[in-house]
């Protein structure tokens, strides 16, 4: 014999459920209010029944009075039910026994009449619960059919519920944020396509244009194809990196696939390296102050933040400047702080920095494509770090990226938001 818990047995229980359970909430609230009230009704019933027909434990008997004189045993009586002297008068007992056969009939006659109102009562209370039921699920019905209007072109439109603070008014407002982060990743997703359509079509139409001009150019020599042949080679290289920075965004923004140990220090030791002849060349101070810090993480996605954190500071700077790099533990959290001197930012349009394509008053001709620190932003939340960043006083930009820390062998946590503000000192 199978036991009951055994998966054929659980499966045969779902399917069980499915076929012989109402497929509408209604009529299963229907019947759960009928079902109920019948219960309810069937206790009430069998608790008076028993209280009604309890014995009361006395019996009361009236002698007969004979003629003649008064005796001192005439009169009423009164003895424990069923113990009745043996000589009491057979007329009595007749009484006694008639007495019971009419309190059995009458108790058989209680029952019968109270069945029959528990009956017609169950079928009100069906009415009534049918009615109910329609009643509390209306607002859900409201609530559904709004929410099988909205679509991608009126995602706009909220439920709006009114009413008190109950169950289904905390449904209607959770739904209601739903659709506004719906909405909102909507709005975000069309700016990003239209500003990668722009950003790939306009070298696209630089390379045909030279094109063009080379073949219809009678007079072309080889240093004028050279000097176009050049001109196409980077505009391919901008593209390509165009196209592994959206790759790097895309895949950071899905999540991260696998988390080994890192310390930050080694990876910052090797981006800062990479970058010293660079910051000579511009004639810029790179400042680096590298402390332990370790963290679960994707080492090329970590290794990319910090590369970007660094070339947006070298590329966005001044004549005579610096850049300065932190790494270490502050707080309990694996830090990274990257600070630059550069042109002034105004502290409102900080948080515009960190989406895909802008770049504030910069032109799009500048071989940047304003995915930089989008792509920190999105590393960021993926690896549960906390992003901080603000607008220097004095011009530049301060950058920090708090990691949790590695500690028993424990993944990193659920990603957070990341924050734009400007606590840092």
């Amino acid at each position: 014999m199978r036991p009951l818990s055994s998966p054929r047995a659980l499966r045969l229980r779902s399917w069980a459920a499915r076929r012989l359970l109402p497929r509408r909430v209604r009529v299963r609230l229907t019947l759960l209010y009928g079902l109920l009230f019948v219960a309810s009704g069937a206790v009430l019933l069998g608790i008076t029944y028993v209280l009604v027909n309890r014995p009361n434990g006395i019996y009361i008997y009236r002698r007969p009075v004979i003629d003649g004189p008064a005796s001192p045993g005439d009169g009423l009586h009164v003895y424990p039910d069923g113990q009745l002297p043996s000589n009491v008068d057979p007329i009595a007992e007749t009484q006694r026994q008639q007495a019971l056969e009419q309190h059995a009939a009458e108790m058989h006659h209680l029952l019968v009449q109270s069945g029959i109102a528990l009956a017609i009562m169950s079928v009100i209370a069906i009415g009534l619960g049918w009615l109910v039921a329609g009643r509390v699920l209306r607002p859900l019905r409201t609530m559904t059919s709004t929410i099988q209007r909205i679509s991608a072109r009126n995602v706009h439109e909220r439920l709006a519920v009114e009413g008190p603070g109950d169950e289904l008014k905390d449904l209607a407002d959770t739904v209601d944020g739903l659709l506004s982060r719906l909405e909102s990743a909507l709005d975000s997703h069309k700016r990003f396509v239209a500003n990668a359509a722009h950003e790939l079509r306009t070298p696209l139409t630089v390379e045909h244009a030279l094109l063009e001009e080379s073949l219809i150019d009678r007079d072309a020599t080889v240093d004028s194809f050279r000097s176009n042949f050049e001109r196409l080679l980077d505009l391919s290289r901008q593209q390509a990196r165009l196209l592994e920075s959206l790759l790097t965004l895309s895949s950071s923004e899905r999540g991260l696939d696998h988390q080994e140990p890192l310390n930050l220090s080694e990876v910052a030791d090797q981006v800062v390296d990479g970058r010293r002849r660079d910051a000579q060349t511009r004639g810029l101070r790179l400042e680096a102050t590298i402390g332990t810090a370790d963290i679960w993480g994707d080492g090329a996605l970590v290794e990319r933040l910090l590369a970007n954190l660094l070339d947006n500071a070298l590329d966005y700077n001044v004549p005579d400047g610096w850049v300065q790099i932190f790494t270490g533990v502050q707080n309990g959290r694996c830090v990274v702080r990257v600070a630059n001197t550069g042109p002034e930012i105004p502290p409102d349009r900080v948080a515009r920095l960190f989406e895909p394509f802008q770049r504030l008053d910069r032109v799009a001709g500048d071989g940047h494509h304003g995915l930089g620190l989008s792509i920190v932003r999105s590393i960021a939340t993926a690896h549960g770090a906390t992003l901080i960043a603000r607008a220097r006083p004095r011009g530049g930009l301060a950058v920090e990226v708090s990691f949790p820390p590695r500690t028993a062998g424990l993944p990193a946590p659920t990603p957070i938001p990341v924050s734009l503000s400007d606590p840092l000192s």
